[in-house]
């Protein structure tokens, strides 16, 4: 299997890169969503609890934002994430939110 971080080839039952020390193992699924619809799309998905990690592109496939999320990040902590989706979605008209979630 490949290192969704760094792209190289790690064993099939790492949970962690060791090139990059991220971890592996989650699933991810990708959502397509237009700019008016970006913040409230990943506070839904915050709400929803079992979310590891929160990647936004744009239609080239660039990453804009990686929000780390762990257990027991609240408000204070997400919203300077929260002010910069705001921010990218004034200057993009779609984007994609990759989630990767727990198993």
């Amino acid at each position: 299997m490949k290192c969704s971080k760094c792209g190289r080839e790690i064993p099939d039952d790492s949970n962690y890169c060791p090139y990059c020390s991220s971890r592996v193992g989650g699933h991810w699924e990708e959502f397509q969503v237009e700019a008016e619809g970006l913040v409230a799309k990943v506070k839904q998905l915050l709400r929803e609890g079992n979310v590891r990690r929160i990647v936004i592109r744009n239609p080239e496939g660039e990453t804009l934002l990686e929000i780390p999320v762990t257990i027991g990040v609240i408000g204070a902590l997400i919203a300077p994430y929260l002010a910069a989706l705001g921010a990218i979605a004034a200057l993009v008209s779609n984007c994609t939110i990759a989630v990767e979630r727990r198993e």
